[in-house]
């Protein structure tokens, strides 16, 4: 049985240099052979990882030590003074391994945004990620662009362009609307409908649903718009180098409206030791609508790194 002190959450604050606050949750013994740091993704919080969590500090084969944090301006984590999109993503990765995995092998797994915080720190801090991480999962994320770009049709432009107009406007005025907001609560079957179309595949958990509701509606307007330009416009692929030496699992699902599947599957013929797994069934909410195909993703790649490198 694990000691209760391993299979609870442990809280506390990291702060960063530009004045935000992190709230970071760790479970597992401090000795642990092998620390999984989870991010999760936009609008979302550290909650999404959970389920899998509880899986590696169970694991018979060694327990794991975990780290989730809320990404900032979302759960219990502040803004900050700095601009939003993916250099601060990747700088906080840093910071939370610094301050609560400073030592030893790591496992990074990334949802979503949280994936693209793990492509901003192996692009800017590439001897770090060679140095301490001994395997990435990345879950319904993706390198390249959200936005149609050129070369692709006219009306998927001129619609990725509407969006972002609408974006910049609700960013200008972000106060009044989230007063506007609180007219359309998470509890209403409209809202959970549109979620749920949104984020999740034709067998979700009404349960799960529900709860990713409540926390894309808990989310600041000013913090969904502040990041929705540097993750639907930027292209990180030219940066994944440092993880192209690594063990890498790409999960995507084949129901996915948010990034599809043309994306992941770049992503995964970009990194030469990546392994993709489509889960058809599946929308984007993957570390809820496949807890166990996530968990035994994350599970191979502690064992593996509990074993050290290959020979």
């Amino acid at each position: 049985m694990i000691p209760l002190r391993h299979a609870a959450d442990r809280t506390r604050i990291v702060h960063t240099t530009d004045g935000a606050e992190l709230r970071v949750h760790i479970r597992g013994p401090a000795d642990a052979p092998v620390t999984a740091v989870l991010g999760h993704g936009w609008m979302m919080s550290s909650d999404t990882w959970r389920l899998q969590a509880t899986r590696l500090s169970a694991d018979p084969d060694g327990a794991v030590r975990t780290v989730r944090w809320d990404q900032r301006g979302h759960g219990g984590s502040t803004r900050g003074s700095r601009p939003l999109g993916n250099a601060a993503l990747g700088d906080d990765l840093r910071q939370v391994l610094q301050t609560c995995a400073p030592e030893g092998p790591v496992v990074l797994g990334g949802h979503s945004m949280g994936g693209r915080a793990i492509m901003a720190l192996a692009a800017a801090h590439p001897g770090l990620v060679a140095e301490r991480v001994a395997g990435v999962l990345l879950a319904a994320t993706a390198a390249g662009r959200l936005e149609p770009g050129p070369g692709r049709p006219l009306g998927a432009q001129m619609a990725g362009a509407a969006r972002r107009t609408a974006v910049r406007a609700l960013g200008r005025a972000p106060a009044a609307v989230d007063r506007l907001r609180l007219l359309l609560p998470p509890h209403t079957t409209a809202y959970r409908a549109a979620v749920r179309r949104a984020a999740f595949g034709p067998a979700a958990d009404p349960l799960h649903v529900r709860e990713c509701a409540e926390l894309v509606h808990s989310t600041p307007t000013d913090v969904v718009a502040g990041y929705y330009e540097s993750l639907t416009g930027d292209d990180l692929s030219s940066g994944l180098g440092a993880l192209g030496a690594l063990p890498v699992r790409v999960l995507a699902g084949g129901r996915d409206r948010l990034i599809g599947r043309r994306l992941p599957r770049e992503l995964a013929r970009g990194l030469p030791r990546a392994q993709l797994r489509m889960l058809p069934a599946c929308g984007h909410m993957l570390p809820f609508e496949a807890p166990e195909a996530v968990g035994a993703e994350l599970s191979a790649l502690c064992r593996a790194a509990m074993a050290g490198p290959a020979q």
